[in-house]
């Protein structure tokens, strides 16, 4: 008799689960969601996100000129008040439409173009000749920014995004690390916003676009005034230039130096 009862005994764990785990109940429960790789990588105290950036790079500008874009940068990553790397682009191409300038947390920098270029490799495989413009990529990156910051763990990056559509007509726009953008014939991150935006905006002809030539002599001008007087510039930097001819980032160029004013300045 008693070995029956034993043969209609379950399991004592039978459904249950796995030591660690929770119970699995029928009635429409929703299946766990599963966090972004970011927020769960678990660290020896637990997850920790960023709160600062580490190895930073200074200001990019960008000026609309009447055929296309030009964005330049200095090839300086500071890692803190050190001029620790001084030979790394932060002006890159991402398509022959596209070009994108990157200041902030060049980790972040880094990690948001191999995203970019993703997408890049699928829009090749999708192989149907439609390839993304200047501005479904700055769209795409107040999106992503945005995001990021909502879920308290942002993207440090300050970014200027340029380039022409299949028409021709040139696009400019800035987007910060909360995801907020805007478009401008000349745009501009860190010390440039202060430094070199007057400088161009005073240049500017009031019934009519910048020429190309106008347009270079001004990132000369820009780019010298920044070395002169931002403290995480160095004197090298690259251009990047967009219009129907083509895209791509030239350099890197030599500001031309000129101390000789330092010895009238005076109360230091």
């Amino acid at each position: 008799m008693l070995n029956n009862y034993n043969s209609l005994a379950q399991p004592l764990w039978q459904n249950g689960p796995a030591p660690g785990e929770f119970y699995k109940f029928t009635g429409g429960q929703m299946p766990v969601q599963q966090l972004p790789r970011e927020l769960t990588t678990v660290g020896p105290y637990g997850t920790k996100h960023s709160t600062a950036a580490i190895t930073t790079g200074s200001s990019v500008l960008g000026i609309r000129y009447d055929e296309g874009v030009m964005l330049a940068a200095d090839t300086l990553v500071s890692y803190g008040s050190l001029a620790r790397y001084q030979n790394i682009e932060r002006v890159f191409k991402i398509n022959k439409n596209i070009l994108l300038g990157g200041s902030g947390d060049f980790a972040d920098i880094q990690s948001i173009k191999r995203n970019i270029d993703q997408k890049m490799i699928e829009d090749q495989c999708c192989d149907d000749n439609i390839e993304m413009k200047p501005k479904s990529l700055a769209s795409w990156m107040t999106r992503v920014l945005y995001n990021r910051r909502s879920r308290m763990n942002p993207l440090y990056i300050d970014v200027v995004v340029g380039g022409v559509d299949n028409e021709g007509t040139p696009y400019l726009a800035n987007v910060d690390l909360r995801g907020r953008s805007h478009e401008d014939y000349v745009v501009a991150t860190g010390f440039a916003r202060h430094l070199a935006i007057p400088l161009v905006r005073e240049k500017k002809p009031k019934d009519r676009d910048f020429t190309v030539v106008e347009a270079a002599e001004l990132i000369r001008t820009c780019m010298e005034v920044l070395y002169y007087r931002d403290t995480r510039n160095i004197s090298q930097y690259t251009v990047g230039v967009c219009s129907l001819n083509g895209c791509g980032v030239e350099g890197p160029f030599q500001v031309n130096e000129n101390w000789t004013f330092a010895e009238t300045i005076k109360g230091y």
